[in-house]
């Protein structure tokens, strides 16, 4: 199942993506006298028994709206936890010139650096280098705390896209990268969130970005150097991954940092960032209009 948020007069409110269009959950469900949750966080938190309900809603809709009619948001509004992971995939790691990592390198973004499929993000006048990372992220559904690897991705709800947006000279003067990663807008995500019963293997995934229909990155999720499932696992050794939990679990070759000649991200640009059934993220990067 497909599941997503949108703007309404009223609030953001749970959607699903289906062949038809965009179900509004709330509405369909109103009117026909069932019950359902009434965002993507109340679905995850509800489980197999929430699931049921939109199940039950969709099959109740008679009409749906079309993507273009909505304004979407993150489908995960206000996650506990954004944990990402750097340099985690082979070849990207030998492009920017970094060791391969013996164990993950974790930082983390925070609910300010969520934007939404079709979203402006302010590339901030603090850089000149802004870059981008197409990510595979992990939804996490179940509390996962000290869990082997066997039986990590149990605690996955499902996956989304991600753009890990980066600015590399703030990322860079330090060894934390916290201040070049964590900026307003800088972590979309979406369309959708995906259930995870839906995409059977989470490392056989192609991914791809394009800036300005210019294809960037091209890749799978087979090149991590840790899986899905190693990463929750290591994760939950040391903290208690909640539900609605994110895990940007890195990005492939072709960013900017890993060009001889450098074509930083400039104001007006376009970034796409698609990931094999799961959705394309549209990004739009416009400028930082801060003291005019």
């Amino acid at each position: 199942m497909k599941l997503l948020s949108f703007h309404a007069a009223d609030g953001v409110r749970l959607g699903v993506k289906t062949e038809a269009g965009v179900v509004d959950v709330r509405e369909v469900a109103a009117g026909a006298g069932l019950e359902a949750p009434d965002s993507v966080e109340e679905v995850i938190a509800g489980g197999p028994s929430a699931l049921e309900q939109v199940a039950r809603v969709v099959a109740a809709s008679e009409s749906a709206s079309s993507e273009s009619e909505i304004r979407i948001a993150p489908p995960v509004t206000a996650p506990n936890k954004i944990v990402c992971v750097g340099a985690n995939y082979l070849k990207h790691a030998q492009e920017a010139g970094l060791p391969i990592p013996e164990h993950p390198i974790y930082f983390a973004k925070y609910t300010n650096s969520l934007s939404a499929h079709g979203a402006d993000v302010v590339l901030p006048n603090v850089t000149e280098r802004g870059d981008y990372e197409v990510e595979l992220v992990a939804v996490i559904g179940r509390p996962a705390h000290r869990v082997g690897v066997e039986d990590a991705l149990d605690h996955v709800f499902g996956y989304a896209t991600g753009n890990d947006l980066s600015a590399r000279e703030l990322q860079m003067r330090s060894s934390q990268w916290t201040y070049g990663k964590a900026i307003d807008g800088f972590a979309p995500l979406g369309p959708y969130v995906v259930t995870a019963d839906e995409v059977p293997d989470p490392q056989q995934l192609d991914l791809k970005c394009w800036v300005n229909g210019e294809l960037r990155q091209d890749s799978n999720t087979a090149d991590m150097i840790f899986s899905v499932a190693e990463l929750v696992s290591d994760l939950s050794q040391i903290m208690t991954l909640e539900p609605g939990d994110l895990i940007y679990t890195g990005t492939p070759e072709g960013v900017v940092l890993g060009m001889k000649e450098p074509t930083w991200l400039q104001v007006g640009d376009e970034v796409a960032c698609d990931i094999q059934g799961l959705g394309r993220l549209v990004t739009y990067m416009v400028a930082d209009k801060h003291g005019d």
